[in-house]
């Protein structure tokens, strides 16, 4: 006797926020993000993760975003002084966050091509530049805001400073020397100070 059809399978439908805060939660166990395995965890099918996803650099691009983002709120709320210190109190306290997540140092030992393209030269280096903007602005008496050439001008300066925090938070990924966050601190005082 024949089998009577089934009914067509009914898709998982998912949104991107879900595929991010999964993959989040992926990468926070693993330090890195595995297509194959996340789609499985999130009961979706792998065309449909990527059809999601767009790509693995671009969902990993969100994931990391998401994740310093996190830190980064914390270390502004954190932040008790102003101005020029008030901006490097930020970042020393970032980077102390973020050189201390094992995750994120096993990404960086393991995938460092993706690495190095994501986090500086992609997304993630674009939003650093952003919320560097803000800091700025936040801090007060570091850029100048006042005009569209003081906009502009702020916006190169926050770009030179992520660059500068970058060389020290990067620096093995980028040339196998150790960072050195004094010296990385003395060039992003000199770089803010000349932005004043």
């Amino acid at each position: 006797m024949p089998q009577p059809p089934q009914p067509p399978r009914r898709r998982r439908v998912v949104s991107r926020g879900e595929v991010v805060r999964g993959a989040c939660h992926y990468f926070l166990r693993h330090g890195t993000v595995d297509m194959d395995a996340l789609a499985p965890a999130l009961a979706v099918s792998r065309a449909t993760l990527y059809r999601v996803a767009g790509s693995r650099d671009a969902l990993l691009g969100d994931v990391l975003w998401r994740l310093a983002d996190g830190l980064l709120a914390r270390a502004r709320r954190s932040r008790r002084s102003t101005g020029v210190d008030g901006v490097l109190e930020v970042t020393r306290r970032f980077t102390a966050e973020l050189r201390g997540a094992t995750p994120f140092r096993h990404f960086l030992r393991t995938d460092p091509e993706t690495a190095t393209r994501l986090l500086t030269s992609g997304v993630v280096h674009r939003r650093a530049v952003l919320a560097q903007r803000a800091i700025l602005l936040e801090a007060g008496g570091v850029g100048s805001a006042g005009s569209p050439a003081g906009l502009a001008e702020l916006d190169e300066l926050a770009y030179l400073y992520v660059r500068v925090v970058e060389s020290a938070l990067y620096a093995e990924l980028l040339s196998g020397r150790p960072p050195d966050f004094v010296r990385a601190e003395r060039a992003a005082r000199a770089v803010l100070l000349h932005g004043r």
